[in-house]
């Protein structure tokens, strides 16, 4: 049995899928700051510090966390992620979006890329939805403290895990297999059924990267904006829309049109490659058979 083509869809997850950034349900009140207070605290340490923005807000986690004399656990990262809302439509989208996708003859799989962590994201039930998750995380010691950054996700970095789902490699301690050459019809999911969405800047290198490959890009936002407005003006994404993913809204739409667009051009493609197989066979035959016979 022919193995279905597969399309990638790749979601930043703060304010892309969830309302909010991740860490301002509960854990930012449970250390008794206000959202702003805690990440003017966090970006004020990274710029004085000229740390990876990323590296300082994990590491200001940590810390306020051990001043309060409650050190950061998995645990209570996980339990956190409870309380993150989804924008409209996300509960059901994926189930709506892989049946689509089915219709079509192709399998639809769904990954993050996430600069926010993945602890809390896998608090969430929305978690058992993807295939991977690829987002910043801790690395805990024997007894379930945070002690360090075992992953860092952050702007151009986002890249990275473009390609690891390119190639299939999604192990992230595997950089060898990561570069190695590797022919592009060898690779698991082209670069051309591949659609990114994001909200915002961070998420413009991997808009870009799909706008080069053949890929598609979607900016979502909750609020129309000039920054919003200057990502479709300026060819740094394919579409913008509202942050709304139920059935029938301006993103669930393009989101099927691109699916068709992306289905047809796999069916197209092997169509042409199953001819070309035909006429090799024709000419290994030799006269045997016509080249009209073996294409019935």
């Amino acid at each position: 049995m022919t193995q279905q083509p597969i399309i990638a869809l790749m979601y930043d997850f703060d304010n892309t899928l969830s309302t909010e950034d991740m860490q301002d349900y509960s854990f930012i009140p449970s250390l008794g700051y206000t959202v702003p207070e805690f990440w003017k605290l966090a970006n004020d340490f990274g710029r004085r510090e000229r740390m990876d923005g990323i590296l300082a807000y994990m590491f200001t986690m940590m810390r306020e966390a051990a001043r309060r004399g409650r050190p950061l656990t998995r645990r209570q990262l996980t339990e956190t992620g409870r309380d993150i809302k989804l924008f409209p439509g996300v509960e059901d989208w994926f189930s709506r979006i892989n049946a689509f996708g089915a219709a079509l003859g192709v399998q639809v799989e769904h990954y993050i890329i996430s600069s926010g962590l993945k602890e809390i994201i896998e608090g969430h039930p929305v978690s058992r939805e993807f295939k991977e998750i690829f987002a910043s995380e801790f690395y805990y010691d024997e007894n379930g403290v945070a002690a360090w950054p075992k992953l860092s996700v952050y702007y151009t970095s986002k890249t990275q895990f473009v390609y690891r789902i390119n190639k299939g490699v999604l192990d992230v301690s595997d950089d060898k297999t990561l570069n190695d050459s590797m022919p592009d019809d060898s690779k698991r999911v082209p670069f051309t059924n591949m659609i990114y969405i994001g909200d915002g800047l961070s998420d413009v290198p991997c808009m870009k990267m799909m706008q080069s490959y053949g890929g598609a890009s979607i900016a979502v936002y909750k609020e129309m904006t000039q920054g919003v407005k200057d990502l479709l003006e300026r060819g740094r994404v394919d579409f913008i829309y509202p942050a709304d993913y139920r059935e029938g809204s301006g993103l669930d739409l393009t989101m099927k049109n691109i699916l068709r667009r992306m289905a047809t051009a796999d069916a197209l493609s092997e169509e042409n490659a199953r001819q070309k197989q035909m006429i090799r066979r024709s000419d290994e035959v030799s006269g045997q058979l016509t080249l009209g016979e073996l294409l019935e």
